[in-house]
């Protein structure tokens, strides 16, 4: 204002430009996230075994479960088999959800058709000699195994089934060590079911970058201190990974040498972020897609002590995901809120991806490559069809050098 004459003074901007105006509608990259039945990497992923449960999950009582977008009943026969059928009975399409789990098999509550755990219908009690046709009616079912604690399905081509892997960081235990499988996603950051696409949680793993501000500086030190330092990152891909070489100089003068792996096709061979000790990765974990807008993380690991592993979980203010406010979340984000964050599936075409975003790159590539293999009609880097195949290694952990 002017104060000789009372007059307001105006003074000139420049033209606003860059506004959100007229921005173009965005798209995700949905070959690489979409994973229902016939998509691209729905076929992909349905040429490896998950694991769809613990086994303690598999039992008498017929439990719902949902895998790459399917709706399945996971149970266990009184021989101690465990299946994994469709939902809905083959007969007049009553959920087996209210089936009972019987010693050959389970059977369905309306009509009482029994149903092993290969979806053979072994009875039709109202129709004449227990079903004279009975072997023309066949539940679908997916094969399952257990192993490390888990149980195992394999949703794709039965003549293109690989053998269940073995993994040597979880077979070869030093004295005093045994395994333990947990189902609380571990990683996650956040709830046991997280709900937005397993890719976003995926690609953080060749992120290690985030570490040092979301994990270190933005909310406190979730991890160690070690881990604050800002590394100098290394990746290369490997035939079945994309491998991440994060070295930093401590200031005692030794090098901390931390090597983690994004693995086909949705491994966490992340070594501890707490450094508990020195050596090669002690854990596993894979990335399960519910769905489309949901994952969860199943981890099994060499521990000394029973309920060892759940003590990885992240805490953010000194308390656990789930005990802190809605104002705590806002002002101590982690994983879950970085990842969430972004939607239900990313909006890729909005990125403005760096120098350090280079493993994120590779990662894609690596996946798109096994999208490629699978539509030529080839099998995809990781399977073995060896039944006496050697157990698969990694390079991952925590090293100290001087």
């Amino acid at each position: 204002m002017n104060p000789e004459h009372g007059e307001h003074r105006v003074i000139p901007i420049a033209t606003d430009t860059g506004t959100a105006y007229g921005r173009p509608a965005p798209h995700s990259m949905h070959h690489l996230t979409d994973v229902g039945a016939g998509t691209p990497m729905g076929e992909l992923m349905r040429r490896y075994w998950h694991p769809v449960g613990l086994s303690v999950d598999a039992g008498a009582t017929p439990r719902q479960i949902r895998v790459l977008g399917e709706d399945l009943i996971l149970f266990r026969d009184g021989e101690g088999r465990p299946g994994l059928v469709y939902p809905h009975c083959a007969h007049r399409g009553t959920s087996l959800f209210y089936g009972k789990v019987e010693e050959r098999g389970i059977r369905c509550c309306y009509h009482g058709w029994l149903f092993d755990v290969q979806g053979h219908c072994l009875e039709q009690p109202c129709e004449p000699d227990g079903g004279r046709a009975r072997h023309r009616a066949r539940q679908p079912w997916y094969p399952v195994q257990e192993r490390y604690g888990l149980v195992w399905a394999y949703l794709g081509p039965p003549e293109k089934k690989p053998v269940l892997p073995r993994y040597a960081c979880l077979e070869e235990l030093e004295a005093g060590e045994f395994l333990e499988a947990n189902d609380q996603s571990i990683g996650g950051g956040g709830p046991q079911i997280v709900p937005c696409n397993w890719l976003q949680h995926y690609e953080n793993l060749v992120d290690p970058f985030h570490v040092v501000i979301l994990h270190s500086s933005f909310s406190g030190t979730q991890f160690v201190e070690q881990m604050a330092l800002m590394p100098e990152v290394s990746w290369d891909t490997q035939e079945m990974s994309v491998r991440t070489l994060s070295v930093r100089k401590l200031p005692d003068g030794k090098t901390f040498r931390r090597i983690s792996e994004a693995g086909l096709p949705t491994l966490r061979v992340i070594p501890s972020p707490r450094v508990g000790r020195w050596g090669p990765v002690e854990s596993l974990g894979w990335v399960l897609p519910i769905d489309d807008h949901h994952f969860r993380i199943y981890v099994v690991g060499r521990v000394r002590e029973a309920g060892e592993l759940v003590k990885m979980r992240s805490r953010l203010n000194g308390k656990l995901w789930e005990e802190l406010s809605d104002e705590e979340h806002q002002r101590f984000p982690g994983d879950h809120e970085a990842m969430v964050s972004q939607g239900v599936i990313a909006k890729h075409s909005e990125e403005h991806l760096a120098t350090t975003d280079r493993g994120i790159v590779m990662l894609r590539r690596l996946l798109q490559a096994q999208l490629d293999a699978v539509a030529e009609g080839r099998d995809p880097a990781g399977l073995s069809f060896e039944p006496d195949a050697p157990p698969v290694r990694f390079s991952a952990g925590n090293y100290l050098e001087d």
